[in-house]
């Protein structure tokens, strides 16, 4: 983790508002709005009570679990769900069960994110003289410019973010900085809305009001930043991202303390489903800069959402929770990828969530569920880390944990009434969660059934395959990739190929091991020399964000065994080592495909049907490894796990079958 990030700098803050917190600092364009909604009658103590309930999540979820607990789950300079796991794995082979439910939720509801932000604010221009009767909730003109800059977003992540990356923390500051004046400005008016941050007024409001506990869903919209808060954790530092809080939350709590005073002094005859009093509170003359800078503000928001998607799903494939797709590298920026499957299919889901609920009213009474459940997993890896990795005492650990599942499970019940609006979301989030198992439950079937060799019993026979001219050279150098965590063993499909299949006689025999390091950026290797110059295993130890381009870390190595004299490179053929040409080098990967004779139980049978099913979908290992397609050999390998045993058949005599007939 860079330096500069360790500590608070002015310059990491100014980082930490333009990628940590857009989502949780665009939620006043629609929080307390959809509270005077669906409240019903607006009054005061639906003012306070609400405001009470914004002030005590932001304070008891954002601030004090993650901000303070959750950010100390620091992975070498990571944070996210992942990084989480990674840490606690080692505790609980289960623990990959919250991850996947967690990073699935936490993915389904993104596609609802950048629709629900950049139509608040565009609706905002309905305010704007002459506007009022073009600019209507719902209506095709609002929907068209949503979809527009929805499409420019998503069409602009194939550059990176590196051009305009540098200008979103002084747009963020500017927007947080236009929060607090704003609310300011109300405030002063009606001081006395202060008295909101008394519990009182939200236990009040929770007990006694018609909707009470249900109005928690409308309340938990304002933390649902707070898990991208932790999942940036990589890009800002947990100093800059603590500190810079501080003048977030103040400046958050200021607008929602403004828009409650307005709405006291306001209310009377109001209708707050075409009212939004974030723009009530916004003078006239500012109205359209103002506008203009919520939607930049929420540009930025739904930008630092894609780009977490995709460090999500890049993370997954390097834990094997996802098929192999296709990962680029728009920039130089470390981090900063882009992957186009998943950027076409969440640009294509914020717009049919777009066309689909038309109005950010809508969209509010179906988004934060999906959020809760990420929340809850979460919760369940932080007790192994805080009872395990940091071994805090029981007594310490278990009322943090209650206070977190209690208001967790409080919000998700308050939540669950929205599952029957947003059943549209659910073919998504379900697919997203049955990939990660699948393609985890799958991994775990075959490692088990994997059948090492001991390597050191082996050599002999490679060395006089080596030796033997009668075989044929199959080349120079052959490299397998081997799973085997012990160097002293091999796969026993991998001597099969080489021995028993047709013979690979080569000069040289390479082994290459990926290593999973829990350092998400290491990227270091070593070699072991087996038999001199004749049989080598490399070990690459790689972060769970460093994209193993095994061509290019290969190439490397080889450099640096030439340039320490320990391998020559020049080609054994006489008519080409004249001329100093290369050796070659040839790559062979086995493939796996599904027997047919396989004795499979209903659930192993529908894993792995699903599985090989997903592996069509994918990358090839050639492309995911960066292989070049002139030095690599697909090998297909028969995938067995239980062979039929039993099939019934017996031998006839020829003669008497023909005289029974």
């Amino acid at each position: 983790m860079d330096q500069q990030l360790k500590k608070p700098s002015a310059a990491g803050m100014l980082i930490a508002l333009g990628i940590v917190f857009g989502d949780i600092g665009t939620s006043p364009l629609y929080v307390f709005q959809s509270l005077l909604v669906d409240g019903g009658k607006v009054n005061e103590s639906l003012v306070l009570g609400s405001i009470s309930c914004i002030f005590w999540t932001l304070t008891l979820q954002t601030t004090f679990k993650y901000v303070v607990i959750t950010l100390q789950a620091d992975n070498h300079g990571e944070g996210g769900i992942f990084a989480l796991y990674a840490l606690v794995k080692p505790y609980g082979k289960w623990l990959a069960i919250p991850a996947i439910v967690g990073a699935g939720t936490l993915l389904a509801d993104g596609i609802i994110t950048p629709p629900i932000s950049i139509t608040s604010a565009i609706e905002g221009l309905k305010m704007v003289n002459g506007l009022s009767h073009t600019i209507v909730p719902g209506n095709g003109l609002v929907l068209l410019i949503v979809i527009v800059i929805l499409l420019l977003l998503f069409f602009f992540q194939r550059f990176g973010t590196g051009v305009v990356g540098s200008a979103f923390g002084p747009v963020m500051f500017l927007w947080f900085l236009m929060l607090g004046t704003l609310g300011l400005l109300q405030f002063v008016q009606h001081p006395e809305i202060i008295k909101a941050f008394n519990p009182y007024y939200g236990a009040r409001l929770l007990i006694e009001h018609p909707k009470g506990f249900w109005l928690l869903g409308a309340v938990f919209l304002c933390t649902t930043g707070a898990e991208a808060l932790y999942s940036d954790l990589g890009h800002c530092g947990k100093r800059n991202i603590q500190v810079s809080w501080i003048f977030v939350k103040i400046t958050l709590l200021l607008n929602y303390l403004g828009q409650g005073a307005w709405v006291l002094m306001q209310q009377p005859g109001k209708n707050f489903n075409e009212v939004n009093p974030f723009f009530e509170i916004v003078p006239h003359f500012f109205l359209i800069p103002g506008i203009a800078v919520a939607t930049l503000a929420t540009i930025i928001a739904s930008q630092a959402l894609i780009s977490g998607s995709f460090t999500l799903i890049n993370e997954a494939i390097r834990m094997n929770f996802w098929p192999h797709v296709k990962v680029k590298y728009p920039s130089n920026i470390r981090g900063q990828i882009y992957i186009p499957g998943i950027n076409w299919i969440i640009c294509l889901g914020c717009i049919a969530v777009t066309l689909y609920f038309r109005t950010s009213t809508a969209m509010t009474a179906a988004y934060g569920f999906s959020i809760t459940v990420a929340m809850l997993m979460t919760t369940t890896l932080m007790y192994y880390f805080m009872r395990y990795v940091k071994k805090w005492p029981l007594w310490l650990v278990m009322p943090i944990v209650v206070l977190f599942v209690c208001v967790e499970v409080s919000f998700f019940v308050a939540n669950a009434v929205k599952l029957l609006k947003r059943l549209f979301f659910l073919v998504f989030e379900f697919g997203l969660i049955f990939t990660m198992y699948i393609w985890h439950k799958a991994r775990m079937i075959n490692d088990r059934l994997v059948c090492f060799v001991n390597l050191k019993d082996q050599i002999p026979f490679l060395l006089d395959l080596n030796a033997d001219q009668s075989v044929p050279k199959y080349a120079t150098h052959l490299i397998y990739f081997t799973k085997a965590d012990d160097a002293q063993q091999i796969e026993q499909s991998i001597m099969f190929s080489i021995l028993s299949r047709k013979p690979k006689r080569a000069d040289m025999y390479w082994f290459i091991h990926m290593e999973l390091a829990d350092d998400p950026y290491t990227m270091e290797y070593a070699v072991e020399e087996l038999a001199i110059s004749k049989v080598v295993r490399i070990v690459f130890r790689l972060g769970f964000r460093v994209q193993p381009r095994v061509n290019i870390l290969f190439r490397k190595v080889v450099e640096d065994l030439v340039k320490n004299k320990e391998l020559d490179v020049v080609s054994p053929y006489l008519s080409l080592k004249k001329r100093g040409m290369h050796a070659d080098f040839q790559f062979v990967i086995m493939q796996k495909f599904l027997s047919h004779d396989n004795e499979l139980r209903v659930g192993e049978e529908f894993i792995l049907n699903s599985y090989f099913f997903l592996r069509k979908l994918e990358l090839t290992e050639k492309e995911a490894f960066g292989l070049d397609t002139s030095d690599t050999v697909i090998e297909k390998l028969p995938f067995l796990v239980k062979s039929v045993k039993d099939l019934g058949l017996k031998r006839v005599d020829i003669k008497s079958s023909r005289k029974n007939k």
